[in-house]
């Protein structure tokens, strides 16, 4: 079977997870990376064997041998890419969130759609053993009846201070809390047919970065209700870069889990760590972890032909349920979805 060229388009740091998994997939191969950080984007080619790197991604989109791409760009910076590369025949692998307007979603979908190639929105925890395991227990029942659902998707302030240049052009409710509402609406598998968020500014607009410090949201479904909240001011001191949390409780049980202190393994140095080997790790030079099999994922489905696993779709829901909060936090009111 022949191996498949690949590209990445933005190699920061989930970019350059998408590079090394290419590199490295047995049915895959690295051709080319852009960013607009040319020493990046060089640094990324060498290491992962890639025959060529561009500032601009049209030029990467412009090379034969490339069939696929993911999209590591900034959160509101994918709808360019991803037309661009439906309309240079390239099936495409985006970062989550898929967009932050529901029109780009529309417009991405569209796109894709007309030039009949693959869309693919990377909503990694749907490959974490711990969340697999709970959709296991709900699809057999061991539940009962979904009741509610309690999630939390916390950040210590490095992330929007430090690792992250462009946090006041996102915030931790498309970063952070489209992770935790795909995952609600995959357990729950429906929409929810009202939200109501709200969100407290504080902290990170008194030094100077624009984007509120938190934000918690109610979604109710039909018999059910969730509850998530997104903190980007954690203090550095926390464990943990990140804390998440999910409870469920349905009618004959409930599941608790907790991904950021499973404590399999701890390290402290003076850089923020990430705990358990599960999320992503070097295997005798092998990139594993469980975002990493979202990209093989997407490897497969391109290799033999078949639809992901999480469609474009998906991604849109995501994006309608968070601008649907936002929205109700402008009107300080319920926000019914059709």
């Amino acid at each position: 079977m022949r191996k498949i060229g690949f590209g990445v388009i933005g190699v920061g740091i989930q970019g350059e997870r998408h590079a090394a998994a290419y590199a490295r997939h047995p049915l895959a191969k690295l051709v080319a990376v852009a960013d607009i950080d040319r020493s990046r984007a060089e640094r990324v080619a060498r290491m992962y064997g890639a025959k060529a790197y561009f500032t601009d991604y049209h030029k990467l989109l412009e090379m034969d041998d490339v069939e696929a791409i993911s999209i590591a760009t900034p959160d509101f910076l994918h709808r360019g890419p991803c037309i661009a590369a439906a309309e240079a025949d390239k099936h495409i692998l985006v970062e989550k969130p898929m967009a932050t307007s529901v029109d780009d979603c529309l417009a991405m979908i569209d796109a894709c759609r007309r030039a009949g190639v693959k869309l693919m929105v990377a909503f990694h925890n749907r490959w974490n053993p711990v969340f697999v395991q709970t959709k296991y227990a709900i699809s057999n029942g061991d539940l009962g009846k979904l009741i509610y659902a309690y999630a939390r998707l916390n950040d210590t302030i490095y992330v929007p201070t430090g690792m992250l240049s462009w946090a006041s052009k996102t915030s931790s409710l498309w970063f952070l809390g489209s992770h935790v509402i795909d995952l609600i609406l995959w357990l729950f598998e429906e929409n929810p047919v009202k939200v109501y968020g709200f969100q407290r500014s504080v902290k990170l607009r008194s030094m100077g970065i624009d984007t509120p410090d938190l934000y918690g949201y109610i979604l109710h479904f039909r018999d059910a209700v969730a509850f998530g909240e997104n903190v980007w001011i954690l203090p550095d001191g926390s464990p943990t870069i990140a804390e998440f949390k999910l409870e469920l409780i349905g009618d004959r049980g409930c599941i608790y889990t907790d991904h950021s202190r499973g404590r399999s393994i701890e390290k402290v140095t003076d850089r923020y760590s990430i705990p358990d080997t599960y999320v992503y790790y070097d295997l005798y030079g092998k990139p594993s972890g469980f975002t990493v099999e979202c990209i093989n994922h997407f490897v497969e489905c391109v290799v033999e032909d078949r639809e992901p696993m999480v469609k474009g779709e998906d991604g849109l829901a995501v994006t309608r349920v968070i601008s649907s909060i936002l929205e109700s936090i402008e009107r300080s009111t319920e926000i019914y979805l059709s």
